[in-house]
């Protein structure tokens, strides 16, 4: 949510091409979330904080869903895709401003259709987005319940499929 706009900022100032300059900022943050991802990742590991069950569970939608989110970025134009980045990132903020406090605290099992739906959307949301899935990821656990700790851990392990993937489909995706 930080890094997409302060890369396009920067990448207008060093005045690229506007038709790719979005692509490139959303690209280059997935490449950086690579050695954040795996460092937060270790990090919670130590306290068990990450979910690796969940983590798996979500591997193969989520990597269908980068898939899918990475044909979305590479067809849309720069307005589009920065108009796209705006209406998600003002999402996210309602979310937080009157959705947070509503969190349940205990825990409840998660449907196998929810799990699969929303790990094609978190992977198809993220790439055009150049997030890691972090955004989207905590929010999710903490709705069904999940401690704060292992919902930002999981998020930071599913943040580096995520970035992984995303980066390197952005890469081939930007050459065809």
């Amino acid at each position: 949510i930080i890094m997409v706009p302060a890369l396009y900022y920067a990448f207008t100032i060093l005045d690229y091409d506007i038709a790719t300059r979005m692509h490139l900022s959303v690209g280059t943050s997935l490449a950086i979330i690579i050695p954040t991802s795996i460092m937060s990742t270790k990090t919670h590991m130590e306290y068990n904080a990450v979910d690796f069950k969940m983590v798996k569970s979500f591997g193969v939608l989520i990597l269908l869903g980068v898939i899918l989110g990475t044909f979305l970025a590479v067809n849309l134009r720069t307005p589009q895709l920065v108009l796209f980045f705006s209406i998600f990132a003002f999402t996210v903020g309602l979310f937080f401003i009157f959705l947070r406090e509503k969190l349940v605290e205990n825990p409840k099992k998660i449907s196998n259709t929810i799990k699969n739906l929303s790990g094609i959307f978190i992977g198809f949301i993220s790439v055009p987005l150049g997030i890691g899935g972090g955004s989207l990821m905590v929010p999710f656990m903490r709705t069904f319940g999940y401690d704060i700790r292992k919902s930002i851990g999981t998020a930071a392990a599913v943040g580096f499929l995520i970035s992984v993937s995303g980066a390197a489909s952005m890469l081939i995706g930007g050459k065809i």
